[in-house]
């Protein structure tokens, strides 16, 4: 059998590649402890284990399997060990888009890359979180410096980046602070833009993608179902995400301010310019429900560009010699253009058409164009008013202090979040000794059950079977409901977490229950059988 680092034993559990008899015997059974005295210079880790392979181990030790030996030597530490929740990251604040495009990885490719790192020795389960401004790996690991070490050597072979360079760039966060990360990361806390709800999308499409992945195991599902809470709780109860933060955002948003509620889906809107900063503006009005929109444009071929991204509005080309023609029968006129001189001074606009009173009776002129396309003097025009970029700011910055405050609020909605994921993911602990309580409970009660029925004969009908084993199972049921309840912590009650990890290790020792190592039999063996299985499938092709 090939060597083996199984979980959280990479320095202890060494398979026997020499031994003939290592394919007729079990994987663990080749495995032999030397346990030597420490050096002077460690005195203070009497407990360190140096294992040794060889066929020169103790011959004494070669009666014992290695889970038989974890129960009586120092290695018992590492099932005492709780799995740690890691996230190793490179966002667009500590990493060069260079290097994070090589490490991204498509959405198609998520559960193979979770299987991938569950295959590593450490990592037990696994997701994904990549977008354009992040990268973002979460696993559980069964070491946290074994688990960063071979997720890093992973994400350097998958995205052909030396291990340096990403560990020059990544930020690594361990359980408390990696949950507080990725709940930040989906109220939009870790945006550029503070509160914008698009990541929150994105941190459900991880999820969704990853549901029913091996990998994506209760842990970190959890994890992720509860930052999709949390991200929904914070903009709920903060409103966080309300009010425009660019400038685009805020003209649209200016625009409805001065309208009448009434007619913010019916003022007739002018767009003249059709760059990055004019398809902002589009993008704007259609997600408050504008549905139609004239463009005039030194060319079409921009305004069809335009037409095949927002499909959902209606968009009419008109050339630039037709923009007064189309000023005069708009009531909101947005200018975007690189035009050195202003389009619109005070005598091109005093002999427009007024505008009717269901849009307020004013025209608005919203001019984000630096230098400027509609000159102040337009003002003083009955009727008509026009705002620039400064006016513009002025509701950024506003609002910027407003998310400011909101994102305040958000933490402590998080903090409090905090505490309930944590409170669920201790609780946990317990589960193993809870499920094997109750199959040592219905051992003996199907045990004598069957007896009962043996002696009741085959005179006795099936209802006063059917009687008897439903009698046994509310025993049994009444008898576990005690110590099950003192296994339960969701931190609601006075009951500490320590209290219930206490009444967990008394179940374990008076009912021989051995949750601790079972678990790590179970991790150990699961590692093994798929290395075994890795090594036949590369035999079968090869």
């Amino acid at each position: 059998m090939a060597a083996f680092a199984g979980a959280k034993l990479e320095s202890i559990f060494h398979s026997n590649a020499t031994a003939p008899a290592a394919a007729a015997s079990s994987p663990l059974s080749t495995t032999h402890f030397q346990i030597k005295p420490p050096h002077r210079r460690t005195q203070r880790a009497a407990n360190v284990v140096r294992c040794d392979s060889s066929s020169s181990s103790a011959s004494n030790a070669s009666s014992l399997s290695a889970l038989q030996q974890l129960k009586t030597s120092a290695a018992d530490r590492y099932t005492k060990e709780k799995s740690s929740i890691i996230v190793i990251g490179l966002s667009i604040h500590t990493t060069p888009v260079e290097i994070r495009e090589k490490l991204a990885i498509p959405e198609a490719e998520w559960p193979r890359a979770i299987k991938e790192l569950c295959a590593l020795n450490h990592i037990e389960e696994a997701a994904v979180l990549c977008t354009c401004n992040r990268m973002e790996i979460y696993v559980v690991a069964l070491s946290q410096h074994r688990g960063v070490k071979e997720v890093t050597e992973w994400m350097s072979k998958t995205g052909g980046i030396p291990v340096s360079e990403i560990s020059d760039h990544r930020f690594l966060l361990y359980n408390t602070d990696a949950t507080r990360h990725i709940f930040q990361v989906s109220a939009g806390l870790e945006s550029l833009v503070l509160g914008e709800g698009q990541i929150l999308a994105q941190v459900k499409q991880v999820a969704k993608v990853s549901q029913g992945v091996a990998g994506f195991g209760r842990n970190i599902s959890g994890l992720f179902k509860h930052a999709i809470m949390v991200g929904k709780r914070v903009r709920t109860e903060t409103r966080i995400a309300e009010g425009a933060v660019s400038v685009s955002s805020a003209a649209v948003e200016l625009a409805l301010m001065k309208l009448p509620q009434s007619a913010h889906s019916t003022a007739r809107c002018l767009l003249i310019g059709a760059g990055k900063m004019g398809k902002l503006v589009i993008k704007h009005l259609m997600s408050k429900g504008c549905t139609r929109i004239v463009v005039v444009n030194r060319s079409v071929e921009k305004v069809d560009a335009l037409r095949e991204e927002f499909k959902d509005i209606e968009i009419i080309y008109k050339p630039v010699g037709d923009m007064m023609t189309c000023a005069g029968e708009a009531d909101v006129i947005f200018t975007s253009t690189s035009s050195e001189t202003p389009l619109f001074l005070k005598e091109n606009v005093v002999d427009l058409p007024p505008v009717g009173p269901d849009v307020g009776g004013k025209r608005l002129f919203i001019d984000i164009s630096v230098p400027r396309n509609v000159g102040s003097c337009v003002n003083e025009v009955e009727n008509t008013r026009a705002y620039n970029v400064d006016d513009l700011k002025e509701v950024v910055a506003a609002n910027k202090e407003d998310r400011l405050r909101k994102a305040m609020e958000a933490e402590a909605i998080i903090a409090e979040e905090l505490k309930v994921f944590e409170a669920w993911r201790d609780s946990l602990e317990t589960v193993p000794t809870i499920r094997k309580l109750r199959a040592y409970a219905e051992r003996i009660r199907s045990s004598d059950l069957e007896k009962c029925l043996q002696k009741m004969g085959d005179n006795a009908n099936n209802n006063a079977k059917k009687a008897v084993e439903a009698l046994s199972r509310g025993i049994v049921n009444k008898l576990l409901h005690g110590p099950l309840q003192h296994l339960r912590y969701d931190g609601t009650d006075d009951r500490t977490l320590d209290e219930t990890l206490e009444n967990m290790h008394a179940l374990n020792r008076m009912f021989n229950l051995e949750t601790e190592v079972s678990l790590l039999e179970e991790k150990i063996r699961a590692k093994v059988e798929q290395q075994n299985n890795d090594e036949l499938c590369r035999c079968d092709s090869s």
